[in-house]
C-alpha cells in the first residue's frame, strides 16, 4: 500500500488488493484492560457454551473470581456481537430499510454444492483490542468461499465478503442470522438482484446456522487462542493460513474424510 500515491487512491488500492480499508488504520479498540480481560474470558466460555446468556455468564465470571454486574456483561456481549442461542420472548423489529425473511432450511436436505450458502460474524481477540471476522460458507462442502476482517460491525465488510464469494459462484439459497448487516438493503440487494432465495435464522438461534458455528469453534481452538495475535496484519495472515489449511487439507468425517475443497470442486455426490 502507498498512502500518497499520485494516481491510485487508497480506496482503489484496497479494491485491487482485496483488502478491507478499515484494517489499514487499526488502533486498539477503546476498552479498558479490565474489560478486554473480561471479553477474552467471555469469548472462551461462550465458544464452549453458546447457550449461556448474560445471567449465566455473569455467574461463571464470579466463579472465576471476577466481580461484575449483569449490566456490564450484557454491554460487553453487545460489543462482541454474541447472544445466547435460545429463542427470545420478543423479536426485535427491523429498522428502516431492513427486512426479515423466514427460515427456509427446516427439513431441507442439502445434496449439492451451491445449493445453500451461509454467513456469520464472530469476534476475534487481539492482545490490545479486537476485530470482527465475517465468512461465507458453502453448506454442502463446508468450503469457506470468502472472509473479511473489520474494526466495526458495519455492513461494508460483509458486503465485501459476499461480493468476493459471488465471484466464485451463485447459490440457490443464502442463509444468515437477523443481524442488521444481513437485513440491510445494501446486503440483501446483492442477493435479490441475482434471484437468490434469502433465509434467516430465528433470532438467538445460532444452531440454525450450525456449520458456520462449528467453523468458528475450530478456528478459535486451532488458531486464534493458540497464536494470541498482536495486530490486525498478524491476525489476517494467521486466519488466512488457517482457512487455506481448513479448505485444502483438513479432513471432515462428514465428507468421507475429504477436505472441503475436494468436495466443493467435485460438486454433488
Amino acid at each position: 500500500m502507498e498512502a500518497g500515491h499520485a494516481e491510485i487512491s487508497v480506496r482503489r488500492q484496497c479494491e485491487l488488493l482485496g483488502v478491507n480499508r478499515s484494517g489499514l488504520y487499526y488502533e486498539p479498540v477503546g476498552e479498558s484492560e479490565e474489560n478486554l480481560k473480561l471479553m477474552r474470558m467471555l469469548d472462551e466460555e461462550y465458544t464452549r457454551h453458546p447457550f449461556y446468556g448474560s445471567r449465566r455468564l455473569k455467574l461463571w465470571l464470579e466463579e472465576q473470581g471476577q466481580e461484575v454486574n449483569r449490566k456490564r456483561v450484557k454491554r460487553l456481549m453487545e460489543v462482541m456481537g454474541i447472544e445466547a442461542v435460545y429463542p427470545k420472548p420478543k423479536v426485535s423489529q427491523a429498522g428502516e430499510g431492513h427486512k426479515i425473511y423466514p427460515y427456509l432450511l427446516k427439513g431441507v436436505e442439502v445434496r449439492r454444492v451451491n445449493q445453500v450458502w451461509s454467513t456469520d460474524i464472530t469476534y476475534i481477540r487481539l492482545r490490545g483490542g479486537f476485530v470482527y471476522l465475517v465468512a461465507v460458507m458453502d453448506w454442502y462442502s463446508r468450503y469457506v468461499l470468502s472472509w473479511s476482517l473489520s474494526l466495526t460491525m458495519e455492513v461494508d465488510f460483509c458486503v465485501e465478503a459476499l461480493k468476493a464469494a459471488l465471484r466464485r459462484g451463485r447459490p440457490e439459497m443464502f442463509n444468515s442470522d437477523q443481524g442488521s448487516q444481513f437485513t440491510s438493503e445494501k446486503f440483501r440487494g446483492e442477493l435479490e438482484k441475482r434471484g437468490i432465495a434469502i433465509s434467516m435464522d430465528g433470532r438467538g438461534r445460532c444452531f440454525d446456522n450450525i456449520f458456520i458455528e462449528r467453523l468458528w469453534r475450530s478456528l478459535k481452538y486451532e488458531e486464534v487462542y493458540l497464536k494470541e495475535y498482536g495486530v490486525v496484519p498478524e491476525a489476517r495472515a494467521g486466519i488466512g493460513k488457517w482457512f487455506e489449511f481448513y479448505n485444502q487439507e483438513r479432513p471432515h468425517q462428514s465428507l468421507g474424510n475429504q477436505p472441503p475443497a475436494t468436495v466443493f470442486q467435485g460438486g454433488a455426490a
